[in-house]
């Protein structure tokens, strides 16, 4: 039977800024496609974006409850976007558990689209609700639109002999085509996507694609719905774009980098949430690139495999996430002492120990700074957003070659899992990574050091009278020997410490947004970029005089930073941790900076962010009156 076709009938359109929608049900519902896919189609539509995919730990938590709820939000709007949002305008809910845990999120008059056939008694009892919510008062306040999304997949499916199972499993794409429709999202795309990830069962392209078309044709000829809704293209840097996650813009970062170098990549990792995706991508583009990706035995192999490819005049690279971290420590130290060009991706989630692994967190900065034996000091970024992904994986790969260290980058899981548009560079227009070996076998020693950089010389494996050995033992400054000479150690340690600091004298000046100087400024790293840049904005206009400072480079800091500092009245540093950063700043600075801090496993709000920030400031304001 011939695939119906798009009703394209003429029910009006309301223009509207920006939208928040959020997709939540059962970790087997399939949120997170949907999620992904409207977010393409968001992207398709020249919107700018940011999504929160939120999902449980277990593989498959048990079907109905609570715990076992998986969302995904995106952000889609006609300009600049800095973060998912806070509180969605629109909620799909698949079940009851999913509204249970998602209602209290919601906006004023939010919409929220449910399917009423996942109402059942049994449903309700493991959400925990006594009654039935669709029939009382706990929506009053929400556009409801209750639908029976199950039968209407089976519906559309009746002439199709596939397992009521299989046919179940496709109501996801029942919500996806409403969605569409609701938001005027292009379509094409989506059709030619089921093809092709579905493309080795021809009877599921069929029936998704027949099931997305019917969600659309529900939005666009019932009378529930009395019109959509269109959110026009925001204003970008004209260029080539595509959607990007964080762990995908890390994978190209490397990949590219190497390029630039003409060294091959050799990425050696094992699998650990939310890292996981680095090797995927790696692997699915090794044979494009010449790159070779391990999956080891267990984190200290891994790492094992990145040191020694480095060794061999490759670039060895490996990922993981705060436990892994842990166990590489000794070969990262290892690292440290023989000098080697390594690059280590920690994608941070909530802990101590297995602690949340699908949930966000940045409570590994001191693990990065002091987290391995004796004095080993490394250098250290953070990205702040998916895209920037992208630019910092680059900078680590250069970093590590031309001062020849370990770098450590601190992504987290809200920007490896988030996605944002992100304008392809040109390859030509890429900075250099200069990668030569040392061919000069006169007067060659392990540990000679360039003037500026500190950085000892890298040899290619097997190059003629350049033979030689390194190890975890000290070495001889000036024969790179085994030494156990006291003043010798002190003046290895020194030199090591010295190339990290040099890297400072490389670093741009650092770049504030918001106002110059003034009241406050509010010190961030990393993922709480987007939120800081929002809460900034809102108390700027709302005739505060803030400042908003992003740092990438954790170690060293910027050599200005404490110049900057100094021009305002207060110090304030917002982080998904106890206050680490915070203490680094004090520490480094003697200013009495403010910690704000947050450790749920969730990010800042901007709003929330904000109003923690002006309950500061007006504390600090009140503080200053009562004194003078």
């Amino acid at each position: 039977m011939a695939e119906p076709p798009l009703n394209t009938g003429a029910k009006p359109t309301q223009t509207l800024e920006s939208v928040v929608i959020r997709f939540a049900g059962d970790s087997g519902d399939g949120m997170q496609l949907t999620g992904t896919q409207f977010t393409n189609e968001s992207a398709l539509a020249g919107n700018d974006i940011a999504t929160f995919p939120d999902y449980p730990a277990e593989i498959r938590a048990p079907a109905g409850t609570l715990a076992g709820v998986s969302g995904f939000q995106l952000h889609f709007s006609s300009s600049a976007v800095f973060t998912p949002g806070e509180r969605p305008d629109v909620l799909v809910a698949m079940n009851p558990a999913a509204l249970k845990v998602n209602l209290a999120a919601l906006g004023d008059n939010a919409i929220v689209i449910v399917d009423t056939d996942a109402f059942s008694k049994g449903n309700l009892r493991k959400a925990g609700y006594a009654e039935n919510p669709l029939e009382g008062s706990d929506l009053d306040g929400f556009r409801v639109f209750a639908l029976p999304m199950t039968k209407l997949t089976t519906a559309a499916l009746a002439d199709m002999d596939l397992p009521n199972k299989t046919v179940v499993r496709c109501k996801n794409f029942f919500a996806l085509g409403l969605c569409s429709w609701m938001f005027s999202r292009p379509t094409e795309a989506t059709v030619e996507w089921i093809g092709t990830k579905f493309r080795r069962a021809p009877a599921l392209v069929e029936a998704n694609t027949r099931v997305f078309k019917a969600g659309w044709n529900y939005g666009e000829t019932t009378e529930a719905f009395i019109s959509n809704y269109e959110v026009k293209p925001a204003k970008i840097d004209p260029g080539h774009y595509t959607t990007v996650t964080g762990n995908m813009a890390i994978a190209w970062g490397v990949l590219a980098a190497a390029a630039k170098a003409d060294k091959q990549l050799v990425y050696g990792s094992y699998p650990i949430t939310p890292a996981s995706e680095i090797l995927h991508e790696i692997a699915a583009q090794s044979k494009t690139f010449g790159a070779v990706a391990v999956q080891a035995e267990d984190e200290i192999a891994a790492i094992g495999v990145a040191i020694g490819a480095s060794f061999a005049g490759s670039i060895g690279v490996t990922g993981t996430s705060g436990p892994g971290v842990a166990l590489k420590g000794e070969a990262i130290g290892l690292a440290v002492m023989t000098e080697l060009p390594l690059v280590v991706f920690n994608v941070q989630r909530g802990g101590p120990s297995t602690g949340l692994p699908t949930k966000t967190e940045q409570a590994d900065l001191f693990q990065a700074l002091y987290g391995r034996n004796g004095e080993s000091p490394v250098p250290v970024l953070a990205p702040s957003t998916p895209a920037d992904c992208f630019e910092v994986a680059f900078e680590a790969v250069r970093i590590a070659i031309k001062h020849m260290t370990p770098v450590i980058v601190l992504s987290d899981g809200y920007i490896a899992n988030g996605a944002q548009p992100w304008r392809i560079p040109s390859f030509d227009a890429l900075p250099d990574v200069p990668a030569r070996f040392w061919r000069e076998t006169v007067g060659f020693h392990p540990y000679l050091r360039d003037e500026d950089t500190l950085a000892r010389p890298w040899v290619e494996l097997g190059t003629p009278g350049l033979e030689h050995r390194i190890g975890g033992i000290e070495k001889d400054y000036e024969s790179g020997n085994i030494s156990y000479a006291p003043e010798n150690h002190e003046k290895m340690i020194r030199a090591r410490a010295s190339k990290v600091e040099r890297i400072a004298d490389e670093l741009p000046a650092v770049k504030v947004n918001g106002k110059a100087n003034g009241q406050a400024v509010v010190v961030g790293w990393g993922s709480t970029y987007g939120a800081i840049e929002e809460s900034v904005s809102i108390l700027n206009e709302e005739g505060f005089d803030v400042g908003h400072i992003c740092l990438r480079w954790l170690n060293p800091l910027p050599r200005d930073l404490g110049e900057v500092l100094a021009r305002y009245d207060t110090v304030l540093v917002p982080e998904l941790n106890m206050g680490q950063m915070v203490r680094l700043i004090r520490e480094q600075f003697l200013v009495d900076a403010i910690p704000v801090t947050k450790v749920q496993g969730l990010p800042f709000g901007a709003h929330e962010l904000a109003d923690r920030i002006r309950t500061v400031l007006e504390e600090r304001k009140h503080e200053y009156s009562a004194s003078a």
